[in-house]
């Protein structure tokens, strides 16, 4: 149903090394797109996309291999599309339980990330007057037992696409926050109880 819908369209894909990161990589090869995954494991992009996209290893925390990575892929190939699905969640998740430390883990790549790839993707979106889409969590929509830290950074991702939105529709780049709830994906091992 999807062949060729994305023909000759570049998508970069943040988190794609597994889970829905890796799914959405997938899907959009088999849409036509030129793909760009990145991740940490680069070589489980590469695995789990039997060798269909452009793989690069990346710390979605890092503000300036984002950076980097963003300005190879745009000047290269341009960028229709940016999927932000990277994302970290722990064990000790529990107010009482929950470092400074783990605190800004998980803000620094469940909401920073997202921020330094579109800022830094925004002048080639506005070019091809592209789409982000940013994975969010429904777990940040209302109270559940993800944790403070991983709630306030899903809540902060999902305000951060609309307010982008609401700027950037003026420049022809559309945003999309996703809200998943739970997914049978290897995040789920790091919860409390797996």
């Amino acid at each position: 149903m999807l062949d060729g819908a994305l023909s000759g369209k570049t998508a970069l894909v943040v988190g794609a090394s597994s889970g829905i990161g890796l799914s959405t990589t997938n899907l959009l090869a088999d849409a036509g797109a030129k793909v760009h995954a990145a991740a940490r494991r680069r070589e489980a992009i590469e695995e789990g996309a039997g060798g269909r996209v452009v793989g690069h290893a990346l710390d979605i925390s890092d503000k300036g291999a984002v950076w980097r990575t963003v300005e190879e892929v745009g000047e290269a190939d341009g960028i229709d599309v940016l999927v932000v699905a990277a994302g970290m969640n722990f064990a000790e998740r529990r107010l009482e339980q929950l470092t400074a430390e783990g605190w800004d883990a998980m803000i620094s790549v469940n909401l920073s990330g997202a921020f330094y790839a579109t800022r830094a993707a925004l002048p080639y979106l506005r070019a091809s007057r592209g789409l982000v889409i940013l994975i969010s969590s429904v777990s940040g929509s209302w109270p559940d037992m993800s944790g403070p830290a991983y709630q306030a950074s899903k809540a902060g991702m999902t305000e951060f696409a609309h307010a982008a939105g609401f700027e950037e529709h003026q420049n022809g780049v559309r945003f999309c926050a996703v809200l998943p709830g739970i997914v049978d994906t290897p995040i789920l091992d790091n919860r409390p109880e797996p």
